[in-house]
C-alpha cells in the first residue's frame, strides 16, 4: 500500500513535471511566434554578384562577389523546374501550410534516441534557413524558429513567391547560389531556357551538392552513379505528381543530359588576364560617385560594391581581340610569342578604339591581384608606379610639339654625337653613326631613329612643349626617375615641370610612362588629333526585384565627349612620316597600311636592354606593346642565346601578330603622306660641301678614248674619283635624302636602349 501512495506520487509529480514542460514550451513558442517579426523576403539582403561582360553583353569578363549568385524572377523560371525541385525536396510543397509536423517528430525521435540529426525541413523552412543569418546553426532552438519562420511565410505569401526566394538562395555546388548561376554553371545557358532533363539535374543537386566524407555528393562530374539515380528519382517524382505526361505538361525525358565539366576558372574573381580590367572598372564606378575606393565615410567601399551590389555591368572589351591579344601576349601560355622565351619577359599591351576611346583589348598580367604591367599600381610604401622608359616610341609626341611649332619634317638637323654642357655623357645615336651626319631632315631622322636630332628639336621647341604634346594626346602621369617621382600632367602646367623636373632628353623618351597612356596618345593621332578619354566602362544596370528588369544606373556609363587637342594637319603629317616604320622593322600588315614607332631603352649603365616598344595604329586601332622584365633581380631582356631584345624584335613580332588578327573585318585605312608643311630651315643641319666640280678634259672630235674616259691617267682618275664621289653623295651625305637611307640602322629602326638614368645619361634609341 506504501509502495502504490509512493507510486501514485511519483507519477503525478512527472505529470505535473510534463505539464509545467508543456506549458512552458508553449509559453515559449507563442512568445517566440508572436515577437518573430517575419522580415519580406525581398527585403532579405541576399548578396548578389556583379557580372562584368564585355562589349557584346555576352561574353564573360569576370564574376565578382562572396557568392556567385544572380537573381531572376518566377517568371524566368519555367514551371517544370520548379516542379523538379519539389519532386527532389518537398512533394507535399504545394499542399502543406510551410511546415512538415510529422517530419520534425520523426526527426526529433531520431535524434533523441541517438540517431544521425535529421532536418526533414520542408523547401519553406529551408528557404528561412538559407536567408536568415541567424538560422544557420545547428540547434533546436533554431529549428523551433524556423518552424515558425516557415509557418509565418506560408500564411503572408503564396508558393511561387516563396519558390522564386528558395531557387534565389539555394545552393548547386560548384560555387553556383541560385538556380540561374546553376544554369550557367552545369549548363551554360540561362534558367529560363533549361530543360525539363537539365532542371532534374540540378533539382537533384540540392540533397547534397559536393562531396562529404560520407558520401561523393550528387554531381554527375563526381558521382555519375549516384546523380543518374536521383535523377530518376525526381522524374518519377513528377510522374507520380502528375507534372509531366499529363495534358499540357511536358513529357518525360529519356536521356540524361550533356552536364558541362567542372571549370577550374569559372570567371569568378580576378584571377584571370581579364582581370585587370575590374580594376578599371572600379576606378570609373567611383568616379560617378557609386563607391569609394579610398574610403570616403559617405561611400561604400567599391569592393563591397561589386561583390554583394549585383550589378551587371557591360564594358568596351572587344570578346574577339581580347582572345588575340592573350593568345599572343601572355606570359605562360603556349604558342604565345613569349614561349620559349626567358622566364623574367613580361608583356603588356593596350588596344584602343581612336574614334570612341573604348579600350579594345588590355593585357597588363595574368591576374588583377597582381601587378598591372599596363597601368598604374601603388606599391606597398602608397607610391604610385608602374611606368616604364618608352625610349623612341615618345618621339612621335617630339615630332608633333615640332610639327606644331611651324618645323617642317624636311627641316634639316645634326645628327653628330656631342656632350652637352653640364653632361657627364655624349648623346649619342644608339651606339651607331647617321650616315647624313650634320644634314639629317627630322623625316629621316624618325624613321631612322636617331637620337641627336630630337634632343636639338627639344632644345629648340622647350621641352614643356614636348610635355605639353604628350599630355594633350593623352599621357596622363610621367616619372622622373633620380629619384622616381610621377607626376599627373593634367594637374601641373607643363612650364612648371619642364626643364625643371623633365629635361630635354625627354625629346627620345627617357622618363617613363604607362602603356595605357601610350596607346592613348597613339589613339588621338589616329583620329586626327581628336582626344577622346580612355575608358572601359558603357553602361551599369542593376536589377529591378519587381520586374526582374535591368535597369540603368543614374549617372553612369560612357559619355563619348571628342575633343580636338592637336591640329589635323599636325596629327597627319605625323602618321605620314611613321607608315614608313613598320615595314622596316617586319612588322607590316597583311593587306592595310599602319604607322608605326619602335623603342628601346638600356638597363642603368650598361649595354643590356631592360624595356622595348612597338607602338603603331591606323584608323580603325590604336595599340601599344611593351616587353621588360618582371624579375626585379633580372631587368635585362635578352633573348634564348643571350641577345638584346630591341624593339624591332620581340615587340614587333608581337604587335603584327595581335594588329592582323585584330583588324579582320575592318576596312583597311588610307594613311596621309608627307607635305613637308611648315619650315624647312628651321634646324640647325649644316649641309654638306658640295662636290668637286667636273672637270672634263677637252677631247678632239675624233678622240674616241677622251671622250670615254678610257685615255691616260688624267681620264682613268677623273671617272673613279666622280664615281665615288657620286656614290658617296647618293647613300651617305645626301641633301635631301629619302626616308629610310643609309644601311646601318638596326632591325628596330635604332634600337639602343637604357634605363632609368639620370637625366645626364644621353646614350638611349
Amino acid at each position: 500500500m506504501a509502495r502504490a501512495r509512493k507510486r501514485k506520487r511519483m507519477n503525478m509529480l512527472i505529470a505535473g513535471f510534463a505539464v509545467f514542460i508543456m506549458l512552458a514550451g508553449i509559453g515559449v513558442v507563442g512568445f517566440t511566434y508572436y515577437s518573430t517579426n517575419v522580415v519580406l523576403p525581398k527585403e532579405i539582403p541576399l548578396p548578389l554578384s556583379t557580372t562584368v561582360y564585355a562589349k557584346d553583353g555576352k561574353t564573360l569578363v569576370a564574376k565578382l562577389g562572396n557568392e556567385n549568385r544572380t537573381f531572376v524572377t518566377i517568371n524566368d523560371i519555367p514551371l517544370h523546374v520548379r516542379d523538379a525541385v519539389a519532386a527532389a525536396e518537398d512533394r507535399n510543397f504545394y499542399r502543406h501550410s510551410g511546415v512538415d509536423y510529422k517530419g520534425i517528430a520523426r526527426a526529433a525521435w531520431n535524434n533523441l534516441s541517438g540517431g544521425d540529426k535529421q532536418g526533414a525541413s520542408t523547401i519553406t523552412q529551408q528557404y528561412a534557413r538559407n536567408a536568415y543569418e541567424n538560422l544557420r546553426d545547428d540547434s533546436y532552438a533554431r529549428k523551433v524558429k524556423e518552424a515558425i519562420l516557415a509557418s509565418k511565410l506560408n500564411d503572408q505569401f503564396g508558393k511561387e513567391q516563396i519558390m522564386e526566394n528558395y531557387l534565389n538562395v539555394i545552393y548547386f555546388g560548384r560555387g553556383a547560389y541560385g538556380i540561374e548561376a546553376a544554369a550557367q554553371t552545369y549548363f551554360n545557358t540561362s534558367a529560363r531556357k533549361l530543360t525539363v532533363a537539365q532542371g532534374a539535374v540540378l533539382a537533384a543537386l540540392i540533397k547534397q551538392p559536393q562531396a562529404s566524407p560520407t558520401h561523393k555528393g550528387y554531381d554527375p562530374e563526381v558521382n555519375p552513379t549516384d546523380a543518374k539515380i536521383r535523377w530518376d528519382y525526381v522524374i518519377n517524382g513528377m510522374v507520380e505528381e502528375g507534372w509531366l505526361d499529363q495534358p499540357g505538361r511536358e513529357k518525360r525525358p529519356t536521356e540524361y543530359p550533356k552536364v558541362q565539366k567542372a571549370k577550374k576558372d569559372n570567371g569568378f574573381g580576378v584571377a584571370s588576364p581579364r582581370g585587370n580590367v575590374i580594376n578599371y572598372v572600379r576606378k570609373e564606378m567611383e568616379e560617378w560617385g557609386l563607391c569609394s575606393n579610398s574610403g570616403a565615410p559617405d561611400k561604400p567601399s567599391c569592393v563591397t560594391e561589386l561583390r554583394e551590389g549585383g550589378y551587371r555591368v557591360t564594358t568596351t572589351i572587344d570578346p574577339k581581340m581580347q582572345k588575340a591579344l592573350e593568345e599572343a601576349a601572355q606570359v605562360g601560355r603556349k604558342g604565345s610569342v613569349l614561349d620559349g622565351q626567358r622566364k623574367n619577359l613580361m608583356a603588356a599591351v593596350v588596344s584602343i578604339d581612336p574614334k570612341t576611346g573604348r579600350v579594345l583589348a588590355y593585357y597588363g598580367g595574368n591576374s588583377g591581384a597582381d601587378f598591372d604591367y599596363a597601368g598604374l599600381n601603388t606599391n606597398q610604401n602608397g607610391d604610385i608606379v608602374g611606368g616604364h622608359p618608352p625610349g623612341s616610341s615618345f618621339k612621335v609626341y617630339t615630332l608633333a610639339a615640332a610639327i606644331d611649332a611651324g618645323i617642317s619634317v624636311k627641316s634639316h638637323w645634326d645628327a653628330t654625337p656631342f656632350k652637352p654642357e653640364g653632361y657627364d655623357t655624349e648623346i649619342i645615336n644608339a651606339g651607331r653613326n647617321a650616315s647624313c651626319a650634320k644634314w639629317c631632315n627630322l623625316q629621316e631622322s624618325t624613321v631612322q631613329s636617331y637620337n641627336v636630332p630630337f634632343f636639338h628639336v627639344a632644345e629648340e621647341i622647350g621641352t614643356d612643349k614636348v610635355v605639353d604634346m604628350a599630355r594633350r594626346a593623352g599621357i596622363r602621369t610621367m616619372w622622373t626617375v633620380d629619384p622616381p617621382k610621377p607626376y599627373d600632367l593634367t594637374k601641373n602646367k607643363p612650364e612648371e615641370l619642364a626643364p625643371k623636373y623633365f629635361d630635354r632628353v625627354v625629346g627620345f623618351g627617357q622618363y617613363p610612362i604607362t602603356v595605357l597612356d601610350h596607346a592613348n596618345g597613339l589613339a588621338t593621332l589616329a583620329h586626327g588629333g581628336k582626344y577622346n578619354k580612355a575608358h572601359f566602362v558603357r553602361t551599369v544596370e542593376k536589377q529591378n526585384k519587381s520586374t526582374g528588369k535591368w535597369d540603368k544606373v543614374p549617372g553612369t556609363g560612357e559619355k563619348l565627349k571628342p575633343q580636338q587637342v592637336i591640329r589635323p594637319e599636325v596629327a597627319n603629317e605625323v602618321t605620314a612620316v611613321l607608315k614608313e616604320i613598320p615595314g622596316k622593322n617586319n612588322a607590316s600588315l597583311v593587306g592595310r597600311q599602319a604607322a608605326g614607332k619602335t623603342g628601346t631603352w638600356q638597363h642603368a649603365d650598361t649595354s643590356q636592354n631592360a624595356h622595348a616598344w612597338m607602338v603603331g595604329y591606323d584608323e580603325n586601332v590604336a595599340t601599344a606593346v611593351w616587353i621588360g622584365s618582371r624579375d626585379p633581380k633580372k631587368p635585362q631582356i635578352l633573348d634564348p642565346g643571350g641577345n638584346n631584345i630591341s624593339g624591332g624584335g620581340l615587340p614587333s613580332r608581337l604587335w603584327k601578330r595581335y594588329m592582323d588578327e585584330a583588324l579582320k573585318g575592318y576596312d583597311p585605312s588610307d594613311l596621309p603622306s608627307v607635305t613637308g608643311t611648315g619650315d624647312q630651315d628651321a634646324g640647325n643641319g649644316i649641309a654638306p660641301a658640295p662636290p668637286p666640280p667636273d672637270n672634263d678634259p677637252d677631247c678632239a672630235p675624233t678622240d674616241f678614248f677622251c671622250q670615254f674616259g678610257g685615255g691616260g691617267n688624267n681620264g682613268g682618275d677623273n671617272g673613279g674619283n666622280r664615281g665615288g664621289g657620286r656614290g658617296n653623295n647618293g647613300g651617305g651625305v645626301p641633301t635631301d635624302p629619302l626616308p629610310g637611307g643609309g644601311g646601318d640602322a638596326p632591325p628596330d629602326g635604332g634600337g639602343g636602349g637604357g634605363g632609368l638614368l639620370p637625366p645626364r645619361s644621353t646614350a638611349r634609341e
